[in-house]
C-alpha cells in the first residue's frame, strides 16, 4: 500500500509540474507573405516551430478603396492566383496553427474615414476572410482565424471601431481572433485607443526600431520598461515580444538568441501576460534558424 501511495504521489507531482510548465510557456508568431524566398505558407507550417502565422499584408483599405491584396512573389491577386493558398490555411490549421490576416503595414495605402467606413471594412474582411460569403475571396475558401492589426500610418482614428465590428462577428459561430502589433514606444501612435478595448487577444509588441525602449547590447533596462507598461497596461489575453529574426530584418533592436534565452525572456516570463516572441519574417528566419535556437526557451 506504502509503495502504491508513493507512486500515486510521485506521479501527481510529475502532473503538477508538467501543467506548470504549460502554463509558463509561450508560442512563436511569425510573419509570412513578403518575400517569395520564404518557401510556401504550408511549408511555413510544416516546421512545426510556429504556433502563429500572419499573412502579410492587406494594405490598402477604407476611405471607398477597393482593398488589395499583397503577397510579394507568392501570388497575383488580380487574376485570382492567391485562392491557391486556402489549401495550405487549411493544412496550418488543421495542426493547431492560427493563420490571421494582417491588415495595414509599413507601405501602404490605408486609413478609415468615418465609423461607418470603419463598419464596412469589417464587413468586408468578414465575407472576404472570415466566415462570411463572398464570390471574390481572395485567398479561396480557407475561413481565417482572425485580423492582425499592423498599423503604422494613415491616422489614429476608427479603429477601436473596426476592432468592435470584428469582435462582434464572434458571435455567429467561430471566434474572430483580434491581434495587433504596436511600436513599443507608449502609448501606440496608431492603435493606442483601440487596444485600451481590451477586445484583443495577442498583443506582439515591435521591440525593434524604436532605440528609447528596445535592447541594445546586453542592456535590458529600457525593454524591460517598456514591457513592464505594456503589460500592466494594455488589457490584452497575451503580450509578445516582437524581434527581428535576423539583424537585416531591421535598422536596429535584433537581440542574439544566446543573449534572448539567457537575461531577456528570464526577465519578462514572470508576467501573467507573457505570450511569447514574435518574428519578422519567415524570409529572415530561414537565413538565422532563429526560432528553431529560441523554441524551447520561449
Amino acid at each position: 500500500m506504502e509503495l502504491q501511495s508513493n507512486r500515486s504521489l510521485a506521479l501527481l507531482s510529475i502532473v503538477i509540474l508538467a501543467l506548470a510548465a504549460s502554463c509558463d510557456a509561450g508560442g512563436i508568431a511569425i510573419y509570412w507573405g513578403q518575400n517569395g524566398g520564404e518557401g510556401t505558407l504550408a511549408e511555413t507550417c510544416a516546421t512545426k516551430n510556429y504556433d502563429f502565422v500572419n499573412i502579410a499584408f492587406l494594405p490598402t483599405f477604407g476611405n471607398g478603396q477597393q482593398p488589395m491584396i499583397d503577397l510579394s512573389g507568392h501570388c497575383n491577386p488580380n487574376v485570382g492566383e492567391c485562392t491557391k493558398l486556402s489549401t495550405d490555411i487549411k493544412s496550418c490549421q488543421a495542426k493547431g496553427i492560427k493563420v490571421i490576416l494582417s491588415i495595414g503595414g509599413g507601405a501602404g495605402s490605408y486609413y478609415l474615414a468615418s465609423a461607418d467606413d470603419a463598419r464596412e471594412v469589417a464587413t468586408y474582411l468578414w465575407n472576404n476572410f472570415l466566415g462570411g460569403q463572398s464570390t471574390t475571396r481572395p485567398l479561396g475558401d480557407a475561413v481565417l482565424d482572425g485580423i492582425d492589426f499592423d498599423i503604422e500610418g494613415g491616422t489614429n482614428l476608427y479603429w477601436d471601431v473596426l476592432a468592435k465590428s470584428l469582435s462582434a462577428y464572434s458571435s455567429m459561430g467561430k471566434k474572430v481572433y483580434l491581434t495587433a502589433a504596436p511600436q513599443c514606444p507608449f502609448p501606440d501612435a496608431w492603435i493606442g485607443n483601440a487596444l485600451k478595448t481590451g477586445l484583443f487577444d495577442y498583443v506582439w509588441v515591435q521591440f525593434y526600431n524604436n532605440p528609447p525602449c528596445q535592447y541594445s547590447s546586453s542592456d535590458i533596462s529600457n525593454l524591460e520598461a517598456a514591457w513592464e507598461q505594456w503589460t500592466a497596461d494594455i488589457p490584452a489575453t497575451k503580450i509578445f515580444l516582437g524581434l527581428p529574426a535576423a539583424p537585416a530584418a531591421a535598422g536596429s533592436g535584433f537581440i542574439p538568441a544566446d543573449d534572448l534565452t539567457s537575461q531577456v525572456l528570464p526577465s519578462i516570463k514572470n508576467s501573467s501576460k507573457y505570450g511569447g516572441v514574435m518574428l519578422w519574417s519567415k524570409y529572415y528566419d530561414d537565413q538565422t534558424n532563429y526560432s528553431s535556437s529560441i523554441k524551447s526557451d520561449v
